[in-house]
């Protein structure tokens, strides 16, 4: 009887503790909706929940700060507000070996290494100056550059050289340009005239000339006058040159000014007989 009274409160008990969780099952349970509850980043792993059902509190609290710290940081992102790398700044394009542009002579070290006059002759020899010319404008053709910064410097540099090379090539605008640079005196001013005036022995010269040119004609005869003209105008201008020259190899800037101012004539009538045709009457100086 008593054995028979035992089996169903034996039978009661063990359905009872399968519907009660034990200690440690209900603390699994409260972990687990605790971790539930809380922030993604904070979610613990069923292998920690499983160890946690196995030790003490106070182990169990260090393994969940260990687990939290570790969530936080594997699940951090990137941070935003570090420097970037200053990298190597970019260096301002530059043609390699340029000419020195300070003036005219400096543009062309080969052959004219000692610059202007009196520290090297007015005289220039010119083959040698357009084959260094010709050297510089290889060298720096835009064409060999691509679009950009270095083909922009390119055609700056070659305009810069093509000026200087017309300039020293010409004897007038090469007197002209010592004047200016050197000495601060500019010919071609408004009131070049009045500062520079020709003598009267030159001018009343520069006046029969153009009534000559004017008296010509029209025919072969006038042809020839005019031819004649050329050569006799081409020895005036040879001879006032070698003043000049002469004048700037001894330091004498006012004589050099005189015969620049002389030369500037002489040129002039040197292009109107170039351009004259036949019924075309007098020529136009260019004072």
């Amino acid at each position: 009887m008593a054995s028979t009274l035992r089996a169903p409160r034996i039978i009661q008990r063990l359905a009872t503790s399968a519907s009660r969780p034990s200690p440690q099952t209900g603390i699994l349970v409260r972990n687990s909706r605790a971790f539930a509850s809380a922030s993604p980043s904070h979610c613990i792993c069923i292998r920690c929940q499983l160890r946690l059902a196995r030790i003490s509190t106070s182990t169990r609290t260090s393994i969940l700060t260990r687990h939290a710290q570790h969530r936080t940081f594997t699940t951090s992102p990137t941070l935003t507000n570090q420097e970037p790398s200053s990298g190597t700044e970019t260096e301002t394009l530059q043609i390699p070996n340029p000419p020195n542009t300070t003036n005219n002579y400096t543009i062309f070290p080969q052959t004219l290494p000692s610059g202007p006059p009196p520290s090297a002759p007015f005289t220039i020899d010119l083959p040698t100056l357009k084959r260094e010319f010709l050297s510089l404008q290889n060298t720096l053709h835009p064409d060999k550059y691509p679009p950009g910064p270095l083909k922009s410097q390119a055609e700056r540099l070659s305009a810069r050289i093509n000026d200087a090379y017309r300039t020293l090539a010409d004897p007038l605008l090469r007197a002209q340009y010592i004047l200016k640079e050197f000495h601060g005196i500019d010919v071609l001013a408004e009131d070049g005239a009045g500062q520079h005036p020709l003598d009267p022995e030159l001018l009343m010269e520069v006046m029969d000339v153009q009534e000559a040119i004017e008296e010509v004609g029209e025919g072969e005869e006038a042809i020839k006058a005019i031819e004649g003209m050329k050569r006799e105008n081409e020895e005036r201008v040879e001879e006032c040159v070698g003043r000049m020259a002469e004048a700037f190899d001894n330091g004498d800037v006012q004589g050099a000014v005189e015969e620049c101012v002389r030369l500037k004539f002489w040129v002039s009538v040197g292009e109107g007989l170039r351009e004259w045709e036949p019924g075309m009457g007098g020529i136009r100086l260019i004072h």
